[in-house]
């Protein structure tokens, strides 16, 4: 490209102001320079110097790294423990759900309890739960070793009822330990031997007593429930039915008191420790105190429940309770009257009498010796014990009536029973 005509300045002017000093370094005829390019902005600009001085505020880079801070490194430990718990918290799961290698579900999904299983107040483990805390085992220290029974608890202030048995010839003194495991020292307040019923008492306040009920109004049938000490396993309860109603029975052991009561018969499994014990009704109210039982073993050996056991009706043992802690003893009922001897038998078709006291109950209602009671209130007699146990289950001053023979007549009798004087 040729050189255009006329010629260039060698520099750019220097244009000098009015103090002499230079005023731009651009030509002033800047926009007929013939090297400017047409399409160049008009104007360029400059930035401004800063001033002397003046420090530039400081602008950081985001980008640029930086230092860690405190809760930084906090933050990472932290965030890696929670993973690596969740991460075995899931694999624990799956393998406890598939069951592990073999992946074997147990068991059906869990549906809701049925009503047995929700131990409602009216079940066999509801009245268990109500009863068991009034139970005791009670142990006596005697000169052949020690021996133990059990007992429940009638007042709060501590008397505890048991059989006469379990007590023994203890010279007065016993140990109750309670359901919770606790134990108390307890000195005998009175015994009934006849009866096999005794009165023990505990230095301890605010215990529960036991609810009683009515031994009258049982049915054969009736579920009950037994709760003591079998075999040294305190709190046990075996469940049953009332098998039988005023069973009279005769027991007592060698050199020892004879005792008549009409029992309580039931097929719940009672064996050696059980006795004293509650037995109770489906509503956990005593309806008797488990006593003795049967079985099949020779006399002296160690006899085992076979669905054959006894308790004392507890109308019985809560009237010889009342008396033992009224007056130290308990009163007998009579009908003024013996049986058995010579001339008893009567082919078991009733019971007869071989003397009659003369100022006794039965003298006073007509009867005379020789008479053959043939039923009392009911109840048919087959054998002199029959007479004698039911007789002691009423209280002094009950009424009853009595069916007899005398020659061939029948005849009934209406007889106000008495209390021995003893």
């Amino acid at each position: 490209m040729g050189q255009p005509t006329g010629t260039p300045p060698a520099g750019p002017p220097t244009t000098h102001g009015a103090g002499g000093g230079t005023a731009s370094p651009w030509w002033s005829d800047a926009l007929a320079d013939p090297w400017r390019d047409p399409y160049a902005p008009a104007a360029v600009v400059l930035p401004t110097a800063p001033a002397a001085g003046a420090t530039p505020e400081p602008v950081s880079d985001p980008d640029a790294p930086g230092r860690p801070g405190l809760r930084q490194l906090l933050l990472i430990p932290l965030v890696t423990a929670l993973l690596a718990g969740a991460l075995g918290g899931a694999l624990g799961y799956a393998f406890a759900v598939r069951g592990g290698a073999g992946g074997v579900t147990l068991g059906a999904r869990p549906a809701d309890a049925p009503g047995l299983a929700q131990r409602r107040p009216e079940s066999l483990a509801g009245v268990a739960e109500k009863v068991l805390p009034s139970v005791v085992t009670v142990r006596v220290a005697t000169l052949g070793g020690v021996s133990e029974g059990s007992g429940f608890i009638v007042s709060a202030d501590g008397h505890v009822i048991t059989n006469d048995h379990v007590v023994g010839s203890g010279g007065g003194h016993a140990s109750v330990i309670f359901n919770d495991g606790s134990t108390a020292p307890a000195r005998v307040v009175g015994q009934d031997p006849e009866s096999d019923i005794a009165v023990i008492k505990v230095s301890r306040t605010g215990l529960r007593p036991i609810e009683f009920g009515d031994s009258d109004a049982l049915a054969v049938g009736d579920p009950v429930l037994a709760i003591g000490s079998p075999l040294s396993l305190a709190n046990t309860v075996t469940a049953g039915i009332v098998s039988a109603l005023d069973r009279t029975m005769q027991a007592g052991e060698p050199g020892g008191p004879v005792r008549y009561y009409a029992a309580i018969q039931t097929d719940a499994a009672v064996n050696h420790g059980n006795s004293g014990g509650p037995l109770v009704d489906s509503a956990g109210r005593v309806i008797g105190v488990n006593s003795t039982i049967k079985s099949l073993v020779a006399e002296g050996q160690e006899a085992g429940n076979i669905g054959l056991a006894f308790a004392i009706p507890i109308n019985q043992a809560k009237r010889i309770t009342q008396d033992i802690i009224g007056t130290g003893k308990a009163r007998r009922t009579v009908i003024g009257a013996q049986v058995g001897g010579a001339g008893s038998a009567t082919g078991g078709a009733g019971v007869r009498l071989a003397a009659v006291e003369p100022s006794g109950p039965a003298a006073g209602a007509g009867l005379r010796a020789g008479d053959v009671i043939l039923r009392l209130n009911g109840r048919p007699m087959t054998e002199p014990t029959d007479l004698i146990a039911l007789v002691r289950k009423f209280a002094p001053g009950s009424v009853v009536t009595v069916e007899y023979r005398r020659g061939a007549s029948r005849q009934n009798a209406s007889v106000t029973l008495a209390a021995d004087a003893k």
